[in-house]
């Protein structure tokens, strides 16, 4: 599985303007970007093999933001994660993040050899999309890529990075690296110590890393577990995630679990639960943190028989609706991931031996793992979650590597690692720290991978300036999540466990409190998608969603429209909310039936099973922004 990408919204993917004529080797040919002014984009052509033994070159896509102030001696090179994420789509995120640590430096993004627009690799296995095994696709994808594969590893591109440095004319590079992009920086900075003015690691990967069990991150779960629940955050949700969670993955040894996930349309979807979809969801959560805020109750709930919220978390995990996709893009090179990642990783098996071998030489390592050190997962998550199904059919084309013990240079280095992050735990980041000599490292609180375009406050920006002012770095302060990522309580799994609504009793009561819930379902239904949309997009945005149990609603510009729409289970709402009208009508075989009244003041009161109701503002979060602004307009 993959681990190691850039976190942060995806840019579009800018084309270059290169320079069409031949240029002598070790040259840098610029001219203006065709979409950026503050960018100029150019090549540089490099030998295919750094040593020189074999033929051919790679033209790599730079784009460089001149300092703008005198003539720069140094350059920032900001790397992208990966292996296999085009870096150019980020360039202007990039300088946004440095801000101005650029304003004396250049700052340089290049594609990475075999990626984006730097000859990048391709194979007709990953491009058809197919559901084939991954082993067969990785040896038929190596096969097409011949020889060569042997040239996309790490090292390779250290020599491409020390190619742009000396085509620049530069005397020392600032490396700043997110997630694999830190394992390049590190190998660099070990490589070419005399070169390196400064470091910025942010989400670390060891030198010698990533290790191919992921023993780090099954390790780090059972804190981030505990994290998620600091300060009394699950009081009405569990009195143990930990625990939660290993019964539930216990259970789902017998065989996985299945629930329903209702889509925008009111269709249902069977979803299958199983522990392997439990850890990605988890490892999703590093991008995405409110699949996270929402983990702890969605395990309790499947724990106790209702498995509708964790049905619903995992298709929005499975969905990539809260980070980058996991199918090939113009930005994601999946043949370069495996060309590098196959030949990188330090696997537990001979390089010589048949595949088949290789597994069964690996599955003895992961048989050998204490269940100490993997719970509450095991031993059959770690192979699932490696990328051991696939790299054993690697047709190998290097030795493996050697443990890298070089020295790495004494220049100010900022280590970033994110509290909550399981793709690369804060361990990895201690380890690289250890190494360096008067390294920060900063931890920053509530916060998952990629921690500049991540962090909820600015404490790991005003600490990257800081470095370069000279100034000390103070640690993040512990503060509550925001909003939409504090925990999500349990849902109701009858309307017998909902409390009537205050001012009302019996049936009516708990009918009208489950009707409150279930708008405020909507409403982070609502803001989840909102996430995504562009704030330049034209006019008001068209969205849908499925309730938890049935049913669908649909915010446009004009109305809020709910069709069905159930969070609590027999409860169901429908009607429309918009400047003409304002009336819910509350069915289900639960609950008692009736009609509210939307107020201007954010109220709700009508009739439920002949019962007069009425509930006094119900405020925002319970109804939603939009709705509100609906109900205003609609006095």
């Amino acid at each position: 599985m993959r681990l190691f990408r850039l976190a942060g919204p995806l840019l579009a993917v800018s084309i270059c303007v290169l320079v069409a004529a031949a240029q002598a080797p070790a040259q840098i040919a610029f001219a203006p970007c065709g979409d950026s002014n503050d960018f100029a984009c150019g090549h540089l052509t490099v030998p295919l093999d750094p040593s020189g033994q074999a033929p051919g070159t790679i033209t790599l896509a730079i784009r460089r933001h001149r300092a703008p102030v005198g003539e720069a001696k140094s350059a920032i090179v900001a790397l992208a994660g990966g292996p296999g994420q085009a870096a150019l789509p980020f360039a202007e995120q990039f300088a946004q993040v440095l801000g101005p640590i650029a304003a004396t430096r250049d700052l340089i993004v290049f594609d990475q050899r075999g990626i984006g627009l730097s000859d990048p690799l391709s194979c007709h296995r990953f491009e058809l999309n197919t559901n084939a095994p991954p082993g067969p696709t990785i040896a038929e994808c190596a096969a097409q890529l011949g020889p060569t594969r042997s040239f996309y590893t790490t090292a390779d591109t250290v020599a491409d990075i020390e190619a742009l440095r000396v085509a620049g004319g530069y005397e020392k590079l600032v490396l700043y690296g997110t997630s694999y992009g830190t394992k390049v920086a590190e190998e660099y900075a070990q490589a070419y110590p005399s070169h390196v003015e400064a470091l910025v690691l942010d989400s670390v990967v060891p030198p010698n890393g990533p290790e191919p069990l992921n023993r780090a991150t099954f390790a780090a779960v059972p804190r981030t577990l505990r994290q998620l629940c600091a300060a009394r955050a699950c009081a009405r949700i569990t009195s143990n995630p930990v625990a939660d969670l290993t019964r539930l993955v216990r259970q789902l040894a017998h065989g996985p679990l299945s629930g329903r996930a209702i889509d925008g349309h009111g269709v249902a979807h069977t979803v299958h639960i199983s522990s392997d979809g439990l850890l990605g969801t988890l490892v999703e959560g590093d991008l995405e943190p409110t699949l996270r805020s929402e983990f702890p109750a969605a395990v309790r709930s499947a724990v106790q028989g209702d498995t509708a919220p964790l049905a619903r978390l995992e298709a929005r995990a499975e969905g990539g609706e809260g980070g980058e996709a996991e199918t090939p893009s113009e930005s994601f090179d999946n043949p370069l991931y495996y060309a590098t990642s196959c030949e990188d990783e330090p696997f537990p098996w001979n390089r010589a031996s048949a595949p088949a071998t290789r597994l069964a030489e690996a599955r003895v390592q992961i048989r050998a793992l204490p269940a100490s050190q993997l719970a509450p997962f095991t031993a059959a998550n770690v192979l699932d979650f490696s990328d051991i199904p696939a790299c054993a059919f690697w047709p190998f084309a290097t030795p493996a590597p050697a443990l890298d013990r070089a020295p790495f240079p004494s220049v100010p280095t900022l280590i970033l690692s994110g509290a909550d992050d399981l793709r690369t735990p804060t361990s990895g980041a201690r380890e690289v720290a250890a190494q360096i000599p008067g390294s920060h490292l900063l931890l920053v609180p509530n916060t998952g991978h990629s921690v500049l375009s991540s962090d909820p406050t600015r404490c790991a920006s005003d600490a990257l300036q800081a470095l370069f002012a000279g100034k000390p770095i103070e640690p993040c302060k512990a503060t509550p999540p925001p909003p939409l990522l504090r925990l999500t309580p349990l849902a109701p799994s009858s309307l017998t466990k909902v409390p009537p609504a205050r001012g009302s009793r019996g049936l009516p009561g708990r009918t009208l409190a489950a009707v409150l819930l279930t708008l405020g379902d909507f409403d982070r239904q609502l803001e989840l998608q909102l996430i995504g949309q562009s704030s330049a997009s034209d006019g008001a945005p068209s969205l849908r969603s499925g309730g938890l149990r049935a049913g669908w609603a649909r915010l446009t510009g004009e109305a809020l429209t709910f069709n069905g729409y159930s969070y609590v289970p027999g409860v169901t709402i429908s009607g429309r909310i918009s400047s003409t009208s304002r009336v819910l009508r509350v069915g289900g075989r639960a609950a008692a039936h009736g009609t509210l009244r939307v107020g201007p003041q954010m109220t709700l009161s009508g009739v439920l099973g002949g019962k007069h109701v009425r509930l006094e503002d119900t405020g925002p979060q319970a109804v939603g922004a939009q709705m509100a602004l609906l109900a205003r307009d609609a006095r």
